[in-house]
């Protein structure tokens, strides 16, 4: 039902106040006239503003009634001084109106400031934390070269310091044999070794295999069983059954050798 009432609310339904006709009889003016340009949602309901120009309308009403007849010179100057200070004093009013909305727009447009402000400080914030986050990939990429040439670097002082004083050491056999990584297993081409200079020591050399005569000979030792094969011919497969159907597979046989032919 909470859906249903904020869908449905009574504030949604409502309309503009009814205002009804009305008749202005001739010779009078109705105060109310004065605030005919107010519409529900533009001066209606009356706040403090509207309440002011009401205030003003009927003082201005009450001035106009007081203004003295231009029946003579003293009035018509009376009336004049009365003019000029009702004047002044709407200039003022005017002024003031002025300043108000000035100050408003200044507030707008301080907050517009202090917006963009902000906005201008989160960019500049998050472009400096792009550099610091590339600052500190270069820094560590930088670090990391530096370990592997010190890591490169002690090593070789702990091979120069094995031989310090150019002295031979003795070959230790045990210890080459044991690592699969030193020059009994792997040779370095840069001592001098190359593998494929000495190929063919590795290559079966035998008296058998590489003359004619050895293998005349090795022929001769051989047994009959391994030189003469005797292959069964394997058994057709009965494609009938015991009551003369010929099989499905046997059909199949049949099919394919005529396709074939």
């Amino acid at each position: 039902t909470l859906g249903t009432q904020t869908d449905y609310r009574d504030g949604e339904a409502q309309t503009d106040p009814y205002s009804p006709e009305y008749i202005v009889h001739s010779g009078s003016v109705p105060e109310i006239l004065a605030l005919a340009t107010l519409t529900w949602g533009r001066g209606l309901p009356a706040g403090q503003a509207e309440m002011e120009i009401i205030d003003r309308i009927r003082e201005k009403r009450a001035w106009e009634a007081a203004l003295p007849p231009m029946d003579s010179p003293s009035n018509i100057a009376k009336r004049l001084n009365m003019m000029e200070a009702m004047e002044r004093k709407e200039w003022a009013y005017r002024e003031e109106e002025i300043e108000k909305l000035q100050k408003v727009q200044l507030e707008v447009f301080k907050k517009l400031l202090q917006r963009r402000e902000e906005n201008q400080n989160e960019l500049d914030a998050m472009r400096l934390d792009n550099q610091w986050q590339n600052h500190q990939k270069a820094k560590n990429e930088k670090i990391r070269k530096i370990q592997r040439d010190c890591a490169l670097m002690l090593r070789k002082l702990i091979a120069k310091r094995k031989n310090l004083m150019g002295k031979l050491e003795r070959r230790d056999i045990i210890k080459e044999c044991n690592d699969f990584s030193s020059q009994t297993y792997a040779p370095l081409s840069r001592i001098g070794f190359f593998p494929d200079n000495n190929s063919d020591y590795y290559a079966v050399k035998n008296f058998y295999l590489n003359t004619f005569a050895g293998l005349c000979e090795l022929e001769k030792s051989v047994q009959d069983s391994v030189s003469q094969l005797k292959i069964k011919a394997p058994k057709p497969k009965c494609i009938t059954t015991k009551t003369g159907y010929i099989k499905k597979s046997g059909r199949l046989d049949a099919v394919l050798a005529q396709v074939h032919q």
